[in-house]
């Protein structure tokens, strides 16, 4: 399971707060909040890398974006605290430069993505991400549209196992599935515990490993929510909205998410290889961001023990040039797509 990472915290813009995003400090460095300027959140959550970046210079103002209407309810107390400086906007951040222009801005000095569950998604069982804890199956991060639910009583085996495979890295996806289809049709599946317990019964837990189902709940999430395809598309919307000079940094917590980011910036940076038949656009363009980390920044030794949830983050970070917007990269947007997906558009992953 991905997660955002917790613990106690106190900013001087929002006081104390649950949760704590992980690379807090480095996240801090990779965007130079001390210089003061207009931010973008695009995953609010609690507020942590908001209050940090807030914190950082006295001029600093934050669009805060989230999917969920509940972290948007939780970052009232915050926005009137602070007045003008943060603006709290519901909506996804594959729209973020969408959202900066509904409000008033051309451009902006710094996006932040902090991608996948917070942690306090995971420990509401009543919104269905975890396993551990009994609860509808939902995972809806937006709290409408398909849930979980929806999608293992009506998908085909077919699906499901891709589901799993592809965005869960599952390798007894197959299996998962199949004895999905035959359990839904003695009764549905309505609970967390359900799923779990029959993934557990197929799926061995070794010692000191994780549990059975936790990756067919991850490939289940990223697909109830579309998060890759989110992912892709935020890349590309803060391309567009920053200025020259402008930041992006991006905290991924899963292989999938990390190969997205780490081959937009190969691209976007020149670093590509030269005569890629998906990239050679972007081969012959005039780089869009010149490489802040020169591979992925983790966590140390001791942020992990203080927060497990942090041990698989990695943050990548790039700052914006003056050459032109690019056009989206379809062999980026074909790594967030199901194989099945990939071959209708005509692309081949």
């Amino acid at each position: 399971m991905m997660g955002r990472g917790d613990g106690p915290g106190a900013g001087a813009a929002g006081g104390p707060t649950r949760h704590v995003p992980v690379l807090l400090e480095e996240v801090c460095t990779a965007l130079d909040v001390k210089r003061g300027g207009l931010f973008i959140d695009g995953t609010f959550g609690a507020g942590g890398y908001t209050r940090a970046i807030l914190d950082g210079h006295p001029r600093n103002a934050v669009i805060g974006i989230d999917r969920d209407p509940d972290a948007i309810a939780g970052g009232a107390a915050l926005a009137a605290k602070v007045k003008k400086r943060l603006m709290l906007v519901p909506g996804r951040f594959g729209d973020l430069d969408e959202i900066a222009r509904a409000q008033g801005f051309e451009g902006v000095d710094g996006v932040v993505l902090d991608i996948g569950v917070s942690s306090m998604q995971l420990d509401e069982a009543e919104r269905g991400f975890s396993f551990r804890n009994e609860g509808p199956l939902d995972m809806r991060m937006e709290q409408s549209g398909p849930s979980a639910a929806d999608l293992i009583n009506e998908s085909s085996e077919a699906e499901l196992a891709d589901i799993f495979y592809h965005y869960g890295e599952e390798r007894r996806a197959r299996a998962v599935a199949r004895a999905i289809i035959e359990a839904r049709r003695r009764q549905p599946f309505e609970t967390t515990r359900q799923l779990a317990d029959l993934v557990a019964s197929l799926i061995r837990q070794e010692p000191g490993g994780i549990h059975p189902a936790t990756r067919v709940f991850q490939g289940l999430r990223i697909a109830v929510n579309d998060e890759l395809g989110e992912l892709v598309r935020a890349l590309h919307a803060a391309e567009r909205i920053l200025k020259p000079g402008g930041r992006l940094v991006v905290v991924t917590f899963h292989s999938l998410e990390d190969r997205i980011v780490k081959q937009f910036f190969a691209a976007r940076t020149g670093r590509a290889p030269t005569g890629s038949r998906h990239l050679p656009t972007a081969a012959m363009a005039k780089p869009t961001f010149d490489a802040i980390t020169r591979g992925p920044v983790g966590p140390s030794d001791l942020e992990v023990s203080r927060n497990p949830r942090a041990r698989s983050a990695k943050l990548r970070a790039g700052e914006r040039t003056s050459a032109p917007a690019q056009e989206s990269l379809s062999a980026i947007t074909m790594l967030a797509e199901l194989p099945q997906t990939a071959e209708k558009r005509g692309g081949r992953r």
